[in-house]
């Protein structure tokens, strides 16, 4: 899949194309049910299929405070999609000046004149150009000029609820990871690559597996019992507790995700993990002195193994 870096990018063997926009944030099933159409219009087209990301996105870029936490990360959203059969992926930065970009330039100049679109699939209500004034109305009236075929996406459920990002973030904080990964098609999941930290753990007497987020919010925040596998050997799963917040009793600054894998030995620096959250323990919370910290992470292990002594799955693998 070729990933297409900005507009000025663009080039004039990327005109013609079938595309779908938005955030497709997780790529969950009504994301998957859209992608597959769209590769399905393009093949029967023989065109290429291209999706149109925005980074930031835009809500991230307006109102930062405001914007939800995301499902995945890009990489992560990048390879699910290429995974799916897409094409192409352009990535746009989402900035003052793209924002500025009027309706009808984003119509006649981006998606007819650069892209050469010959069909386009996005939400009916889907809004572009500056100050959101253009619609799908504006889309249908424009379309027989530009020349492209338009289709509205549609609302795919799940136990007669509409699958969305937002319901997905709400199942995740409200620990519903059953309902999470019914809407996804699959385990929800963490990824990232190991760091060395301040070994605090290994102090303790419980060494962790240490990756960054990269991010300032998470849908996710507390304790869990979660199941650890490397992206290397996904055959090799372990049970482990972790610890996923700003860690108010080391004084974190950063969100950081800390998972201790029961019995197991070796080093995992550098290696890039998968982490599926099984069952919140509990809240992330401040301890007034490293004892009581010790303790409680013995309580947490101990009610993570009771966890997987119980659990339906097998503990050597992850249901995806």
């Amino acid at each position: 899949m070729q990933l297409i870096r900005g507009i000025h990018n663009i080039q004039a063997q990327h005109h013609g194309c079938v595309l779908s926009i938005g955030n497709f944030d997780g790529v969950h099933l009504g994301h998957q049910q859209v992608l597959q159409h769209l590769v399905v219009k393009a093949k029967q087209l023989g065109l290429p299929s291209l999706v149109m990301l925005f980074e930031p996105q835009p809500l991230e870029f307006f109102a930062p405070d405001k914007a939800p936490a995301r499902l995945c990360t890009f990489r992560e959203k990048y390879q699910l999609l290429k995974s799916l059969g897409i094409d192409r992926v352009l990535c746009i930065r989402f900035n003052q000046r793209f924002s500025d970009m009027n309706a009808s330039a984003f119509m006649s100049t981006l998606l007819a004149k650069k892209l050469g679109v010959r069909y386009l699939v996005v939400g009916d209500d889907f809004r572009f150009g500056k100050a959101r004034e253009g619609d799908f109305a504006a889309l249908q009236l424009a379309k027989s000029k530009l020349g492209f075929e338009l289709s509205a996406t549609q609302s795919f459920c799940v136990a007669n609820q509409r699958v969305s990002s937002t319901q997905i973030r709400a199942g995740l904080e409200s620990s519903d990871f059953e309902s999470a990964q019914q809407q996804l098609g699959r385990a929800y999941a963490i990824h990232g690559t190991v760091v060395h930290g301040r070994k605090l753990g290994r102090q303790l007497g419980f060494p962790t597996a240490n990756i960054r987020l990269n991010r300032t919010r998470s849908p996710l925040h507390g304790v869990f019992a979660v199941q650890v596998s490397s992206e290397d050997h996904p055959e090799q799963v372990w049970n482990a507790v972790a610890n996923l917040g700003w860690r108010p009793s080391a004084g974190g600054t950063e969100l950081l995700l800390e998972a201790h894998l029961f019995d197991f030995t070796g080093s995992l620096y550098s290696q890039r993990l998968q982490i599926v959250p099984r069952l919140k323990i509990r809240g992330e919370q401040k301890f007034d002195s490293l004892e009581a910290l010790t303790q409680q992470v013995e309580n947490d292990i101990q009610q993570a193994k009771e966890y997987f002594s119980l659990a339906t799955f097998q503990s050597g693998t992850i249901e995806q």
